[in-house]
């Protein structure tokens, strides 16, 4: 049933929408549920439990059984968190923690809120206009359908969408014209979160049917997603594409799309590598970066990921690509230290970071040496960071800021002063163990010099201005609202109008 049920008009204390809790309506009709019983009261609680995959590495020969088993466990999987409202009993909630066969100091929440606070969302379906963000038109990259075309535009020049003023039928069109095209011989493709109706599948399923080499890396152990990424995964196998379920310990992360064409002069390969998902739905509210390259050495490392992820090649150092697990971590620190040797020639040093998180303890202590030594280090970082700013002698020259707005802030992108040779990297992961470690991730330098530019001038310089939706940690562990003394600036509604003025 749903979380809250419409009142009649005619019944409603006020004139317009009015909803119940559905809760409410059965704790206010209990005798009708339980007739000739003395009720004595009546409780909500809500259960959360672990909901990670947990993969027998000794009995994974099947990957996908091994996934869809524990899948059907999860149900009962440890409970790691009971919330209750603030005014149960004790007596009641012994018995939840006696039968739940929980440690009620520490899995116990107890408040006077609502519980499920996310299923408000299902308001967000009311048609109430002036209460939403007006609607706006992304960006079209390609301006026709011609494979010809957009191959001709990625081979002589690099391009870049940022999603969601970017339409995200750009990638789209990039894989429905390798699919089409009759030169094009394969199309190789790593898929995360899809969403529960993606175009891309269909697309790739067109070309196993139309005799093209499909390979697809789908990863089982999306989290919450792993059931829909079965079912995918059954799709595609009964279509004749050639299906990846990657490694048991590793997570795949990575964005990656790479097209092999025959051309006149021989074989060309074109590659798609982005920040964020392949999915149409999360393209719209999430802001991800893609660039589309035919760089050789680029494409050529793109083929040796594929190689690796398939189990045929033992390939552990790369020409351009940063990828974890196998030397990511190294070159990072070695980029952050590079900063540092430019400090102390008295060089510029600067970098910006822009991440969804920062937990990873050796990164921190690399960022803080780097400060130590005087580079200027900017974190843009949207979720949890536990790296301490302005800490006298520690991190004086190190700038924490959050920014949650209309548009869930998803991009990953490492900046580098380098002494005025700027460089850029744009991919999947964020500076924590899992992703350097844990998962197989993928950055990709910017070459192009124009889009460098843009991304330090536009994008990461824009973010940095931010007042509106911005909060700035200090040293404390504290966010504050930044000082605004020339007017509030809102970074996503720039990128809104700047983008649009660009179409």
């Amino acid at each position: 049933m749903p979380r809250f049920i419409a009142i009649p008009e005619d019944l409603a204390p006020q004139k317009g929408l009015t909803f119940a809790f559905v809760e409410d309506v059965v704790r206010d009709n209990m005798p009708e549920l339980f007739p000739g019983t003395q009720l004595k009261g009546a409780y909500l609680f809500r259960v959360t439990r672990d909901a990670d995959v947990i993969i027998d590495e000794d009995d994974s020969a099947d990957l996908l059984e091994s996934v869809d088993k524990s899948l059907k466990q999860l149900r009962h999987s440890p409970v790691s968190l009971l919330h209750v409202e603030a005014d149960m009993p004790a007596r009641v909630l012994n018995i939840l923690v006696t039968n739940f066969e929980i440690d009620a100091d520490d899995v116990v929440v107890k408040t006077s809120e609502r519980l499920g606070v996310a299923d408000w969302m299902q308001l967000h379906a009311i048609h109430r206009p002036q209460l939403k963000d007006g609607p706006y038109s992304p960006r079209s990259l390609w301006r026709t359908e011609d494979p010809e075309v957009i191959f001709d535009q990625v081979r002589y020049q690099d391009q870049l969408v940022h999603h969601p003023f970017d339409s995200f039928v750009a990638v789209e069109s990039f894989v429905r014209a390798a699919v089409r095209d009759r030169h094009v011989v394969a199309i190789k493709m790593t898929l995360y979160r899809i969403g529960v109706d993606s175009p891309l599948v269909d697309l790739l399923i067109e070309g196993a049917e139309s005799g093209k080499q499909v390979a697809v890396l789908l990863e089982l152990k999306a989290r919450l997603d792993e059931r829909a990424n079965i079912a995918w995964a059954k799709r595609l196998e009964e279509a004749g594409v050639h299906v990846v379920y990657g490694f048991a310990d590793l997570k795949t992360h990575a964005k990656l799309c790479l097209v092999v064409r025959r051309e006149p002069d021989g074989i060309q390969r074109y590659l798609h590598i982005g920040t964020g998902n392949y999915n149409a739905q999360t393209a719209q509210v999430y802001t991800d970066l893609g660039l589309f390259t035919a760089d050789p050495a680029v494409v050529a490392d793109a083929s040796e990921v594929f190689n690796y992820l398939t189990g045929y090649s033992n390939q552990t150092s790369f020409r351009q690509l940063l990828v974890a697990p196998l030397q990511l971590r190294q070159r990072l620190v070695e980029l952050i230290m590079r900063e540092v040797d430019h400090a102390r020639d008295g060089r510029p040093a600067h970098l910006i970071i822009k991440v969804n998180s920062v937990t990873d303890d050796q990164m921190i202590r690399v960022l803080y040496r780097a400060s130590q030594a005087g580079v200027q280090i900017d974190l843009i970082v949207r979720g949890i960071c536990s790296l301490r700013p302005g800490v006298p002698g520690v991190s004086d020259n190190i700038r924490v800021r959050s920014i949650v707005g209309r548009f869930l802030e998803h991009s990953r992108l490492y900046w580098f002063r380098n002494g005025g040779q700027d460089e850029v990297y744009l991919g999947s992961a964020d500076l924590m163990e899992r992703n350097l470690d844990r998962r197989v991730e993928a950055l990709v330098p910017v070459h192009d010099e124009e889009i460098n530019a843009h991304i330090r001038d536009v994008v990461l310089n824009t973010y940095l201005r931010d007042t509106e939706r911005a909060t700035v940690l200090d040293a404390s562990g504290l966010y504050q609202r930044p000082a605004a003394a020339a007017g509030l600036f809102n970074a996503q509604h720039f990128l809104l109008g700047h983008y649009a003025s660009q179409d």
